[in-house]
């Protein structure tokens, strides 16, 4: 299986070995599969400011805060008037992964969520559906008669991101309003900490029911962590809901020190490994690391270089594939580390 592009190493996939598989087999067959996601529906507005600006509003740089319906319409008008708005996009932890998934597999994901029950013409929830690939499915959105959320995207001359969030609808799905079988019959559900800020809210109750159905039906559960922040403050019912819930975590390294107390990011994935199966973690312009179990039997060592940091050769056995612990007899960890392609990007852009 080759891909385009230029790559540093060479691919995993066997592709010289002829008559791997009956070339007969069928794999199209009738099954659907789909992944699921519960997010906060939000509209993210992109635009240029100064700290000045961020301090004016009591902003806390690089940290995402919400702030009043009210002082957001002040904030808006202001910046579309001075044309400091560079973009309005559809927004969303998950929702943002979910859209990029369908776009780059062209498979089927199914979206959770609570919308704006009135849509016209131009508001943000038009703005919301039109610019969501049509490979997500919306129509299981619980409509709401109070306005869209909205995500303040302040983004200062070093390029850092700051997040000003107007909450709108975004935490008003219903635990009454969750598809169990849709949750039962999908391959992963994508949930994320920001939903699980306030257990108060009926969109954090939700996840915690959609959890439930997951686990009892097997399906792997993936979490994406919020800010440094928001870990810190929900550390120990983050570290006890993965351990009791979730299979992946994805995390940056500012997210990883909250969660684990560790400023590592071998040594925070090695940890975050005693609570789940597989962890992933950005560093930056210094790419990923990828940590999970492998069952000993299963093990295949690395055909690269072997690599020593805080864990000595902790990429021995990186041409593994992860298991879920419980399915390993005798498990051993693995552990690898990925470059950002060709250096990674010079900008970011929302998709």
């Amino acid at each position: 299986m080759k891909f385009p592009g230029r790559r540093k190493n060479k691919h995993y996939f066997p592709i010289s070995e002829k008559d791997r598989i009956n070339i007969d087999q069928s794999f199209t067959g009738d099954e659907s599969y789909h992944v699921v996601g519960i997010d906060q529906l939000l509209v993210d507005i992109e635009c240029r400011v100064s700290d000045e600006f961020l301090k004016s509003y009591g902003l806390i740089k690089g940290q995402s805060q919400l702030i009043d319906y009210k002082v957001c319409d002040e904030i808006y008008l202001k910046l579309k008037a001075e044309n400091k708005i560079t973009g309005e996009f559809a927004g969303g932890t998950v929702g943002n992964t979910l859209h990029n998934f369908c776009t780059l597999s062209d498979e089927r994901a199914v979206l959770l969520g609570s919308i704006s029950k009135d849509i016209t013409v131009g508001d943000y929830s038009f703005k919301y559906i039109s610019s969501t690939s049509s490979k997500v499915d919306l129509n299981c959105l619980q409509p709401c008669n109070s306005p869209m959320g909205r995500a303040m995207c302040f983004v200062t001359e070093d390029g850092e991101r700051t997040f000003g969030v107007s909450p709108g609808c975004m935490n008003e799905l219903s635990p009454d309003h969750i598809p169990v079988t849709i949750i039962e019959k999908s391959c992963a559900l994508l949930i994320s900490a920001y939903t699980l800020r306030d257990e108060s809210w009926p969109i954090s109750k939700s996840t915690q029911k959609s959890c439930e159905i997951a686990k009892g039906s097997g399906v792997p559960i993936v979490l994406t962590l919020g800010t440094s922040s928001l870990v810190g403050g929900r550390r120990d019912f983050l570290l006890r809901f993965i351990e009791d819930y979730v299979n992946v975590v994805a995390m940056n390294m500012d997210e990883a020190a909250a969660l684990t107390g560790i400023e590592d990011p071998l040594l925070a994935l090695e940890k975050t490994l005693d609570i789940t199966d597989m962890a992933l973690l950005t560093v930056g312009a210094n790419g990923l690391y990828v940590g999970s179990h492998v069952d000993e039997e299963f093990a295949r060592h690395t055909d690269h270089e072997l690599h020593t940091k805080s864990i000595v050769n902790y990429n021995r056995y990186e041409f593994s594939r992860a298991m879920k612990k419980a399915d390993c007899q005798k498990p051993i960890r693995i552990y690898s580390h990925i470059n950002p392609f060709m250096g990674g990007p010079v900008v970011i852009r929302n998709t």
